[in-house]
Order: C-alpha cells, then sequence, then structure tokens
C-alpha cells in the first residue's frame, strides 16, 4: 500500500482510486518483481529509481480491468430515459442520421456493449431510422481481444437485466457469447486515451471509469479539455 502511495502519484494517478482494487495490482507487481529476482518492495523501489524504462512496465501493471455490464445502472438508466432520446432529437434536427459515441478505457467490452444492447432494445425501436457508431478504446490488446471475442462469464452479466441477458446473449460451454448483432455498431481499437483520441467528432463520450476515477486532478484536467474538443455541442 505505501509502495502505491508513493509511486502513483509519480505517474499521474490518484491512490483513492486504487484503494479497491489495489489486491489486483499489488499481485501483478508481486509477479513482476519474482521476474526480476527481487524479493522486496523497497528494492522494486530502488531498482524503478535506477532503471527508469521501469515505469512503462509499473504503468501497464496499475491497469484496471475489472468490469461488468450494466456498470453504474442508473447512469444506464438516465442514458435510456432522457439523454439518449434528447442527443437523437437533436441529431434529427441537424438532419443527421447517426448518433457517434467514445468509451475510453473500455476494457474488455462490457461498457461499450452494454450501450449497444441498451440502443438496439430500448432506443432504435422508437427511432428506427437512426443509426449508432460507437468507438471503444483501451490500451490493453489482451483486453481488446477479449472485447472482440465477447465471451463473458455469468458473474459479468449479474447486473444487466434478465430480459436484455436472454436476448442478447446465447450460453454456450458455460460462458455467454454476445450475438454477433449486438456487435456490429461497435469498433475498437488500440488508444491510450493520455496520448490520443479517435478521430471525428462524438455525440456522447464515456470516461469516467477510466479518467475521472484513476488519474490525477492535473491529468484530469489536461485530458477533459481534450474530450472536450472531440465532442459536438451539445454533446453528453
Amino acid at each position: 500500500m505505501h509502495f502505491l502511495q508513493w509511486a502513483l502519484p509519480q505517474m499521474h494517478m490518484r491512490w483513492p482510486g486504487f484503494r479497491k482494487v489495489r489486491r489486483q495490482v499489488c499481485k501483478r507487481i508481486d509477479r513482476r518483481m519474482k521476474l526480476l529476482g527481487l524479493t522486496r518492495i523497497d528494492q522494486y523501489r530502488d531498482y524503478l529509481e535506477t532503471h527508469p524504462e521501469e515505469w512503462a512496465t509499473l504503468d501497464s501493471l496499475c491497469r484496471i480491468t475489472i468490469s461488468r455490464f450494466s456498470r453504474d445502472k442508473g447512469v444506464f438508466e438516465a442514458l435510456a430515459d432522457t439523454v439518449l432520446p434528447e442527443l437523437v432529437r437533436g441529431i434529427s434536427e441537424r438532419g443527421g442520421d447517426t448518433l457517434r459515441a467514445w468509451s475510453a478505457g473500455c476494457a474488455s467490452g462490457e461498457e461499450p456493449y452494454t450501450l449497444a444492447i441498451l440502443w438496439q432494445t430500448e432506443i432504435q425501436p422508437n427511432y428506427p431510422r437512426m443509426k449508432l457508431d460507437l468507438t471503444a478504446t483501451d490500451s490493453d490488446m489482451q483486453m481488446l481481444q477479449r472485447a472482440r471475442e465477447a465471451r463473458y462469464a455469468l458473474g459479468s452479466l449479474k447486473e444487466l437485466p434478465a430480459a436484455s441477458r436472454d436476448r442478447a446473449f446465447s450460453p454456450k460451454d458455460g460462458l455467454y457469447d454476445l450475438k454477433p448483432v449486438f456487435r456490429r455498431d461497435v469498433t475498437f481499437l488500440e488508444q491510450d486515451v493520455r496520448e490520443t483520441q479517435p478521430q471525428g467528432r462524438f455525440d456522447l463520450v464515456f470516461c469516467r471509469n477510466l479518467v475521472f476515477t484513476y488519474f490525477d486532478d492535473e491529468l484530469q484536467a489536461e485530458l477533459l479539455g481534450r474530450i472536450l474538443g472531440t465532442m459536438v455541442p451539445g454533446a453528453a
């Protein structure tokens, strides 16, 4: 714990965001130390100070991959009831036919796929001419591969309404495969939000679970400016 409190600020990350997930990070650091032949955390700290290139490895060890469908249930309820209908009406008034969304830090795809399911089950039936174009980005290629495979354990679906789960997934070999129709609107890109953003302008951006949870105030402010630059007027 004390090591993370020392190291995280040097990578523009905030300790409070890691309190509940620190065990995941600490296990990765333990494995890295064994690979380096180190037995004590103070030795790893000394190693970082004498091998500056190791900071990039530590940064990769601090990526949080815990996610699930319909995480922050109230957010998705607000999207269905208010936000998405208002955005769709605004796009229609401007003569458009596509809602463009971006999920930053999408991990293994639960967040963007939740939006895709919500869109097809609750929004598109009321606005059949409106399309969804959803870009999902993450810096972890392994997580993106899992997202593209779209196979999940039941625990990842526990907060998704049963009707949506039954409609969107096919049970197979103890896992749940997302049906192709719910994947078609999602494009996955390997990007680190701290370095680059996807091209184009967006009507809706998901970034709280990454930018405003794990990064420090200085980096949050910097990234907020960049994210706002990708959003159309009236975006959410």
